[in-house]
C-alpha cells in the first residue's frame, strides 16, 4: 500500500508542472487523497468488507469531491488533476498511465447488474468535463477532448471530440503518436472547415468568371407580355 501511495505522489510530481515537492503533493492534492482512499477501499472490498468499504469511500468523496467506487479496477500511474466532480463507476476498468482532468465521468447507461461502465486502456488522456458512458472500450493512447460525450468504442491512437464524441484523428499505430503533447494537439474542426472553404474559393471565383464571359455572348431573353399574345391571336382568327 505504501509503495502504491509513493508511486501516486511521484506520478503527480511528474504530470503536474505546478507540483513542487513530495510533501506538498501528499498533503494538498485531492486527486492523490482520492487514490489513497481508493487503494484502501478496494482492498477492503476484495476482502468482503463491502459496507465498510463503501462507507470509507463516501468519506473520501465528501473530503475530495471525487467519487471512485471501491469495486472499480484502476491500474498503475493513474493521475487525477484538480479532480473536483470526477466520478468513476463500479464496473469501470482503467489501465496504466491514465490522465484524467476535473469533472470527468466514467458512467453507466443501464440499471442491469452487469458490465455497464467503460474500459479505459493504457496511456489515455481524458479532458475536463468529458463523459464516457456505457460498457464501451477506449483504445490505448487515445485523447478525449474536454466536454466530449463518448458513447461508442474508440480505436487506439485516436483523438475524440464533440457531442456525441467522434473520432477526428486516428493514428492507427504508434508511428503516428504525438507523445507529450497532451490535449494541446487536438485539431480544431472549425478551423479545418474554414481552411477547406478558403482552398475552394479560388476555383469558385474562376468558375464564376468563366460563366460571366460565356453569358456576354448570349442575348438576354425577350420578355413577352401575355396581353400582346392574346391580341395577336385574336387578329389571326379574324
Amino acid at each position: 500500500m505504501l509503495r502504491l501511495i509513493k508511486e501516486d505522489v511521484r506520478v503527480a510530481l511528474e504530470k503536474d508542472p505546478a507540483a513542487r515537492n513530495f510533501l506538498e503533493v501528499l498533503i494538498l492534492y485531492p486527486g492523490v487523497h482520492a487514490l489513497i482512499g481508493y487503494r484502501l477501499t478496494h482492498s477492503l472490498w476484495n476482502m468482503g468488507f463491502k459496507f465498510l468499504s463503501r462507507a470509507i469511500s463516501q468519506f473520501f468523496r465528501w473530503t475530495t469531491g471525487i467519487e471512485i467506487h471501491p469495486s472499480a479496477i484502476i491500474g498503475k500511474r493513474f493521475f487525477i488533476d484538480h479532480g473536483m466532480g470526477v466520478v468513476i463507476g463500479a464496473t469501470s476498468e482503467i489501465g496504466d498511465n491514465v490522465f484524467v482532468y476535473q469533472g470527468v465521468t466514467l458512467g453507466g447507461l443501464a440499471n442491469k447488474k452487469a458490465k455497464r461502465h467503460p474500459t479505459i486502456s493504457d496511456n489515455v488522456v481524458i479532458g475536463a468535463g468529458a463523459q464516457v458512458l456505457g460498457p464501451i472500450h477506449v483504445g490505448r493512447n487515445t485523447k478525449i477532448g474536454s466536454g466530449s460525450v463518448v458513447l461508442q468504442d474508440v480505436p487506439e491512437y485516436s483523438t475524440v471530440i464533440g457531442v456525441p464524441g467522434r473520432v477526428v484523428f486516428s493514428g492507427i499505430s504508434s508511428d503516428m503518436e504525438d507523445d507529450d503533447e497532451g490535449l494541446e494537439s487536438f485539431p480544431d474542426p472549425v478551423a479545418r472547415a474554414i481552411e477547406c472553404m478558403l482552398d475552394r474559393l479560388p476555383q469558385m471565383e474562376k468558375e464564376i468568371r468563366l460563366l460571366k464571359e460565356m453569358q456576354k455572348g448570349i442575348d438576354p431573353p425577350v420578355e413577352v407580355d401575355p396581353a400582346n399574345i392574346k391580341q395577336v391571336s385574336g387578329q389571326s382568327k379574324s
